[in-house]
């Protein structure tokens, strides 16, 4: 059966880009197992064994000989998108893993314009959110994040997160491919930073982001790709916030590199199941590649950046007051409405007549 499926497999359009090879049409009558080798091959064409990649792709290794290339991205670049489409492209990829959690997926299926929209809108309904999901003070920040965001969307006209849906849509075109989320769920991050923080430092940071109003072009979103800059800018933020630093990043880049080498494990080939090394890409934010390359070969303990300290007295201090706040204003509003409304009826002349005939007569 094997030899009768070669011609067959042969005539399948192969072009002399092996990536612009079409993709094959099954025949009739084929079983499962042959479809699923008849695709495999078909991707094994396309890959290319050594591919001529993008400067800000770093090619890691796993002990089974399994091979990760680390797509370092600037969030807000086109660029980065069309880095990360040619290397997935080239490499046909077993899997790929993006630096996205299962609280910010929804940024894969939303189109670019209602993104562009929701990054620039903040409202009442997204603080609610954000202080439901993370407490109060981890909240807080969250939304002054989201403000940073809003920013450099309005500054730019881009909607965040463009390598993630780009990697999305790619690794769909690819067979067998799979789509892993690769980051530290959100609210343990920003739990574990807030605690991180003096009062103090809290103070600071939130000023600092309220205020930010620099503007920003293009090109320096762009500079966030080259290594030299990025670790210039942090180093300046290690001085001055080192415990959100270790937090924000060094805690991420040990998720990260958590769930790329397991991700970096052998898969089965068709037909007969047999363990082969498999080809990872990794899409994540250039600041988190150093430390995913420094992690790369170490023991790492995951459990100890998942913990997450019960809420200080402090915070539910601050979650009475900002609850007792909110309230008294609705009972405000509550109020002028029904003040309001019985100004109104009893304005009307038909109420009044009404009113007039339910009063007892003089005796």
């Amino acid at each position: 059966m094997e030899e009768d499926n070669n011609p067959e497999d042969e005539s399948v359009g192969l072009s002399e880009d092996p990536s612009e090879e079409a993709p094959p049409v099954l025949p009739p009558g084929l079983s499962d197992s042959e479809a699923m080798e008849l695709l495999w091959q078909y991707r094994a064409r396309r890959r290319q064994s050594s591919p001529e990649l993008p400067e800000t792709v770093t090619r890691l290794a796993s002990p089974d000989g399994s091979l990760l290339y680390l797509v370092g991205t600037a969030h807000f670049s086109d660029s980065s998108k069309r880095d990360v489409t040619s290397t997935i492209r080239a490499v046909q990829p077993d899997v790929v893993v993006v630096e996205l959690c299962q609280y910010r997926v929804s940024m894969l299926k939303m189109d670019e314009n209602t993104l562009l929209r929701e990054a620039k809108e903040i409202n009442l309904d997204k603080v609610q959110q954000a202080i439901k999901q993370n407490g109060v003070m981890s909240g807080l920040m969250q939304i002054l994040l989201l403000k940073v965001s809003a920013h450099i969307t309005e500054q730019l006209g881009m909607a965040p997160g463009g390598e993630f849906r780009e990697a999305f849509k790619e690794a769909g075109h690819v067979p067998f491919c799979k789509f892993h989320l690769g980051d530290r769920p959100i609210p343990v991050t920003f739990k574990r930073a807030i605690a991180a923080l003096s009062l103090w430092q809290k103070a600071r940071l939130a000023w600092g982001l309220c205020f930010l109003s620099d503007p920003i072009s293009k090109e320096d979103v762009e500079k966030c790709k080259q290594k030299d800059l990025l670790e210039q800018t942090m180093s300046e933020m290690i001085g001055e916030f080192p415990a959100l630093h270790q937090t924000i990043v060094a805690e991420r880049d040990i998720y990260l590199t958590h769930t790329l080498r397991q991700a970096t494990r052998c898969v089965e080939a068709p037909p007969n199941a047999q363990k082969v090394p498999a080809v990872v890409v990794g899409v994540v934010g250039m600041g988190h590649v150093p430390g995913i390359e420094r992690n790369w070969e170490k023991h790492l303990n995951i459990s100890e950046i998942m913990s997450v300290a019960p809420p200080s007295q402090f915070g539910w201090v601050l979650h009475s007051v900002v609850k007792g706040v909110m309230m008294a204003m609705l009972g405000y509003v509550c109020y002028r409405a029904g003040r309001s409304l019985h100004q109104a009826l009893m304005s009307s002349s038909a109420v009044r007549s009404i009113v007039d005939n339910l009063r007892p007569s003089p005796a």
